[in-house]
């Protein structure tokens, strides 16, 4: 019998990982694959072609490696198709363009830091070779953005100029330069190598100067103008973030439907908050009344992981989930400023002696309104990411390395959003106040869905829409549009807006992730009947590791 220990198919998922952690030591750190956290990935063309190149040859090699099993015939699925489409996005050059203000190459390159070991002065020692190699990683970025020039491959305009501020604020203009402020956390270890650091930190914060700069002054004035990327382009992006085909105009007017429906519900749940008061009232109040409201990072933080430490509990004591012992454990963690403004979860390293984690930006803020925070929380934590994401990683006698690894957002967000609903369905949600949040956040990503899907494919605001019929989309009008669905400040608001034009059909997949999934529990409950069992149909979804929409359709059929 085939296991895997002796499958081809896994050896080779298991191969392709080491070797693009050995050209990628940034993804080996997120992995926690260890004796790469010391490097900085090659951002150069020749670092782009090196880990291209693996791709390709792996690709090669598992056209020709015969799947024996069904749990080979998975695992080769899910690896053909990210790699398939990495060969499409190589050959459109995609890597040259990779400016973006929230996971692209600049985003990648800082926060990679966030989930380094600082508790001992050998951490630290590592810590300050990397910040050392910092300059050459943004050298190797703008080696490759020059080339994307003179191949007509290149970023939007507005995209590059956000890019181009956050970099100034992580170099200490306008705000605490990102690593100097980070090498001061060595402070408390008396035989760190502090000197080392807050030279390499000074350094760091030229080299990130520096690439602001270029972006501004040599990269903007050859960008490109548009904001969209146009139906191809956006074709290839709804691919690699749905893991299926999608229909760009069915899922447009799907959108829309649901936007329509969603704002009649936040409307009749307001009135249950302060009758007779408009829903922007009732908003102003949820935002403004300080018995509603948290003072301070800390304060955020403490009560963050208290909402997150009740659900897991509630989901083991009442045997909605057979969590392990070894994962239970979610930390709630405030991100560094200067980056995007929206939460994010880190998973925990491949050994568990990092957590998953779920980052929370305050953007400059000292009062956090609660309202929209619980549904956030379970979203990025429990039972959102974290089981979803935790789950797969200590899966490994099932799922190859790559598929403890590997995140299709369809399916990952789509579970995220689908696990606020279901703690809504759990009663989690019943508090007035939160409920509106919740139905905010699900008003917000359908937004999301007739935003970025109008804007990339040039589509045009319905004509029976009482709000700027028949108009096309412009970032100002989506701006106004998202605003009066969103829980958030402007400048929140704004980050989003940037987010999705630079980051081309992943804003959809939340929203058209969580529409498969609901219908997927639908088809099993109509095929069992009275002898369904949710539990056990979670634990037969997650067991699958995460996966492209168009295999998951297959394997839950299965159930």
């Amino acid at each position: 019998m085939t296991t895997s220990q002796t499958s081809a198919v896994y050896a080779l998922s298991d191969r392709f990982i080491e070797q693009l952690a050995a050209l990628d030591p940034g993804m080996a750190t997120a992995l926690g694959i260890p004796g790469h956290d010391h490097e900085m990935t090659d951002f150069s063309p020749a670092g782009h072609d090196a880990r291209g190149q693996v791709v390709r040859d792996t690709l090669t090699e598992l056209n020709t490696t015969e799947a024996i099993t069904d749990a080979d015939r998975l695992a080769a699925g899910v690896l053909r198709e990210s790699l398939e489409l990495g060969v499409v996005e190589l050959d459109a050059g995609e890597y040259l363009r990779s400016i973006r203000i929230i996971a692209g190459d600049v985003d990648e390159a800082r926060a990679i830091f966030d989930l380094m070991p600082t508790a001992t002065a050998a951490d630290w020692s590592v810590i300050a070779e990397r910040m050392s190699n910092v300059p050459q990683a943004y050298a190797g970025m703008r080696e490759s953005w020059k080339l994307g020039i003179e191949r007509g491959i290149v970023a939007p305009r507005r995209q590059v100029l956000a890019v181009s501020e956050q970099l100034m604020a992580w170099s200490g203009h306008g705000a605490p330069a990102f690593f100097e402020t980070f090498a001061e956390g060595a402070a408390a270890i008396s035989d760190a190598p502090h000197d080392a650091l807050r030279e390499a930190a000074k350094v760091c914060s030229v080299a990130l100067a520096t690439t602001a700069e270029f972006l501004r002054d040599e990269y903007a004035p050859a960008a490109d103008p548009k904001d969209g990327v146009g139906p191809e382009r956006h074709a290839i992006s709804r691919r690699r973030f749905m893991g299926m085909n999608v229909d760009a105009k069915e899922a447009y007017a799907w959108g829309w439907g649901e936007v329509e429906r969603l704002d009649r519900e936040m409307s009749r749940v307001a009135q249950e908050i302060k009758p007779s008061a408009s829903l922007d009232e009732v908003r102003h109040l949820l935002d403004t009344d300080p018995a509603r409201s948290i003072n301070g990072e800390e304060g955020l933080r403490d009560w963050l992981q208290q909402l997150m430490d009740e659900a897991m509990s509630f989901l083991t004591t009442n045997n909605h989930f057979g969590i392990p012992q070894k994962i239970r454990r979610v930390e709630a963690m405030i991100s560094p400023p200067g980056g995007a403004a929206a939460m994010y979860y880190t998973p925990p390293s491949e050994d568990l002696t990092r957590p998953g984690r779920t980052w929370y930006p305050t953007n400059g803020r000292t009062v956090f309104p609660r309202w929209s925070e619980p549904t956030t929380a379970y979203h990025e934590g429990v039972p959102g990411h974290h089981l979803q994401v935790a789950f797969a990683t200590i899966n490994s006698e099932k799922l190859s390395r790559f598929q403890r690894n590997t995140f299709v957002s369809g399916h990952g967000e789509g579970w995220a959003l689908y696990a606020e609903r279901l703690m809504d369905e759990f009663g989690f949600l019943a508090n007035p106040d939160y409920r509106l949040g919740y139905l905010y956040a699900q008003a917000f990503r359908a937004a999301r869905v007739v935003i970025d899907i109008g804007i990339h494919c040039g589509f045009a605001i319905p004509i029976d829409w009482s709000w700027h019929a028949g108009e096309q989309w412009t970032p100002e009008l989506a701006l106004e549009f998202l605003s009066a669905r969103s829980s958030s400040d402007e400048a929140f608001n704004r980050s989003e807006i940037n987010r999705y034009l630079g980051w081309p059909g992943q804003a959809i997949s939340y929203k058209l992730g969580e529409r498969v999934w609901l219908d997927l529990r639908d088809a099993a409950r109509k095929k069992h009947g009275a002898n369904f069992d949710l539990r056990k149909w979670h634990a037969y979804a997650l067991d699958l590791g995460n996966l492209g929409l168009d295999l998951l359709q297959k394997e839950l059929s299965r159930f």
